[in-house]
């Protein structure tokens, strides 16, 4: 039975949209294996730190990085060489629910297991107290690492989702919250986003000096969720030495097609942005707010002004978290059926973004969400609605725009119009094909 509410959106039309594809200025490591030799052997340095016998801990996160299993595996790889014996931390704070077996499961939903890896998977929430901030905090650490011989970092260097500073997402931080687990980020977080900076890099200073850190390892990627960049970095000015390397990901960035075309965000505004999928995958909060721009606090900033966001489904991988989905303004009921509020709950407690926690308007299918969207959106003219639709916010290589975009958008350097547009193409049910998109991932 349709809802009452459902026919308030009858005589909404929906703009003809077009398929574009973006090119990104993009390098890529192609051999994992080889790239993760060549990082090593040009940091001799931080090699001799390793001996033979020693218990190393190797951190790894929940999220989606390029080639991840391929990444851990070959790092594994190389202690073995140098006789170590390697085993992986998962390093990711309160996410997996905040429990043991709930990291543990995240890694293999990410093809991170013991098998591919080449060695064991320790996953506690168990923490050990190391030290504390002049303010009285303490600093707490996951007690496999600690314990251990030595403990490599390893992380992917990009811009935050929440907040903006000199270190953001990356080693650092890996260090000061995912080593921390749920009680070490709860910490972190407990002053409010505009205080977590400061406080990760007070943490990571710490942990430096008290912890087994023999080097780090981090990736940069490339607009086309590939790996551009290996760097292996020493401990010691790992804060400043990150620094540089965090502005190099966010010029890697893919982005909306809004804004001048050499900005590393974009910016300007957009009537509707539908998201076909969010997901831990693509980002730490489901949907990167620098490329929506829309956040869930006043520490982040930048982007583009999109006046109304649909996101019509979370991935299967994600298991429900649907973390981030607030900052949409509709999604289907098959997304909220999908929510699943032990982890994302989890996710919000441990970082004191209630807000992250709530769900927007819930439409029966994805022509109704849009629909919504549309209606809603205050355009002044109809025929003029300014829409585009992406497969997630990570993949951005192909989306579709409305037709009021197409004139300004088949100008921009690096644009391609691929399609004439059309309207869009929903089954009996209502739903879009979300499969369709070329060089699906």
């Amino acid at each position: 039975m349709t809802p009452s509410y459902v026919r308030l959106l009858a005589g909404t039309k929906l703009p003809r949209m077009a398929l574009l594809r973006q090119s990104f200025v993009h390098d890529e490591i192609s051999d994992i294996s080889r790239g993760i030799s060549a990082a090593f052997a040009g940091a001799p340095h931080c090699l001799d730190r390793v001996r033979p016998g020693m218990s190393i801990a190797l951190t790894v996160g929940s999220r989606g990085l390029a080639s991840l299993p391929e990444l851990v595996a070959a790092i594994v790889g190389q202690l073995h060489k140098r006789g170590a014996h390697p085993f992986i931390v998962p390093a990711m704070g309160s996410h997996g629910e905040a429990s043991a077996q709930g990291q543990f499961e995240l890694l293999a939903n990410l093809g991170v297991t013991e098998q591919r890896a080449g060695c064991p998977i320790r996953s506690s929430m168990e923490t050990v107290e190391i030290g504390r901030l002049d303010n009285g905090m303490p600093v707490r650490i996951d007690r496999y690492a600690q314990e251990a011989d030595g403990i490599v970092l390893f992380n992917r260097i990009k811009p935050h989702t929440s907040f903006r500073a000199p270190n953001e997402s990356g080693l650092v931080k890996m260090l000061a919250i995912g080593l921390g687990k749920q009680s070490g980020a709860e910490s972190c977080h407990a002053r409010g986003l505009e205080w977590l900076p400061r406080l990760i890099e007070e943490m990571a200073r710490v942990k430096l000096q008290k912890a087994p850190v023999l080097f780090a390892v981090g990736t940069i990627e490339n607009a086309y969720d590939r790996v551009a960049r290996i760097v292996v970095l020493p401990p010691e000015g790992l804060i400043a030495a990150e620094q540089p390397l965090l502005q190099e990901a966010m010029g890697n960035m893919p982005r909306l097609p809004l804004g001048p075309p050499d900005a590393p965000l974009a910016s300007g505004p957009l009537d509707v942005l539908v998201v076909d999928f969010i997901g831990k995958e693509y980002s730490g909060t489901g949907m990167d707010p620098n490329i929506t721009g829309r956040s869930s606090n006043v520490a982040m900033t930048g982007g583009p002004e999109v006046a109304r966001i649909a996101v019509l489904d979370v991935t299967d991988k994600s298991k429900g978290n649907a973390n981030g989905v607030a900052r949409a303004d509709v999604i289907t009921d098959r997304l909220f059926d999908k929510f699943n509020r032990e982890a994302v709950y989890a996710n919000c407690l441990t970082s004191n973004i209630l807000a992250s926690g709530a769900l927007p308007m819930a439409m029966p299918s994805d022509l109704t969400a849009i629909q919504a969207a549309v209606k809603s959106c205050g355009a002044p003219d109809q025929a003029g609605i300014t829409m585009m639709r992406i497969p997630n916010t990570l993949h951005l290589e192909y989306l579709q725009a409305s037709e009021a975009l197409l004139e300004s958008l088949a100008a921009r350097p690096g644009i391609e119009v691929l399609s004439e547009p059309a309207e869009l193409v929903f089954d009996e049910y209502g739903n879009l094909d979300k499969t369709a998109w070329p060089g699906q991932h």
